[in-house]
């Protein structure tokens, strides 16, 4: 393996941590604010990756899909509340649910604009914002990386946790057991339903392996567009 490309999986790793810390962390934040203090008595509303790390799915599974050349995939531990806590149970469980995608969102927003004022600081710096926004992200340009070894990687390490978070927060969002989407979408369910739902187990793994990345980049596919207007712009 060369070592540019284990430099971009050394990114994508640790864009990873921190994108889903940032994730876990925001439902801690959010339950926190709105009367369950679980999360922060545990020590969790906080973005150092080691209190949110699950051994499968934050570490050996990210590993296996960037040795492998699979698309990455993982998840955290997740962040513990207790609902009892909460004044208006069904508007504070959606909210503190939606904090963890918003911050997605939010780092994604982030990410984008670190890019622009990369891209404003000169015009080697718009040079290498642009060749990682037409695709540049996923090899490193010799030529680029010894005219500029600050900005290139900087750019790349940027697009790279603007279009994970942006992913994140879509795939969250799917209405399908365990994802934050299920919470939402289960209290729109009549009570009756709730068992089965709640017991789609083997299939709502299928729907997520098998359409779940397809209806996800729908979702971003245009907003990750409109952001690659922006940097092409610059």
């Amino acid at each position: 393996m060369r070592s540019p490309d284990i430099v971009l999986m050394v990114f994508e790793f640790v864009v990873l941590l921190f994108a889903l810390s940032l994730h876990e962390s925001a439902h801690g934040w959010m339950a926190s604010r709105l009367g369950d203090q679980t999360a922060r008595m545990l020590g969790r509303i906080t973005l150092n990756p080691i209190k949110h790390i699950d051994p499968v799915g934050t570490v050996m599974l990210p590993l296996v899909a960037m040795v492998t050349g699979m698309p990455l995939i993982g998840w955290a531990k997740p962040t513990p509340v207790n609902t009892r806590n909460f004044k208006h149970f069904v508007r504070d469980d959606i909210l503190t649910t939606l904090a963890g995608p918003v911050s997605n969102v939010l780092g994604a927003i982030i990410s984008l604009v670190v890019l622009i004022i990369i891209g404003k600081t000169s015009v080697i710096g718009a040079a290498c914002v642009q060749a990682v926004a037409l695709g540049g992200f996923t090899r490193l340009d010799p030529q680029l990386m010894a005219a500029s070894p600050v900005a290139y990687p900087l750019a790349i390490f940027f697009y790279i946790s603007m279009l994970l978070n942006l992913f994140l927060a879509a795939f969250n969002l799917l209405p399908l057991p365990p994802l934050d989407g299920s919470h939402i979408f289960r209290h729109m369910l009549p009570f009756r339903w709730l068992p089965i739902y709640d017991r789609l187990g083997i299939l709502s793994l299928f729907l997520m392996l098998f359409f779940g990345g397809r209806v996800t980049m729908a979702v971003v596919n245009p907003v990750l567009g409109f952001f690659r207007v922006l940097l092409l712009s610059i």
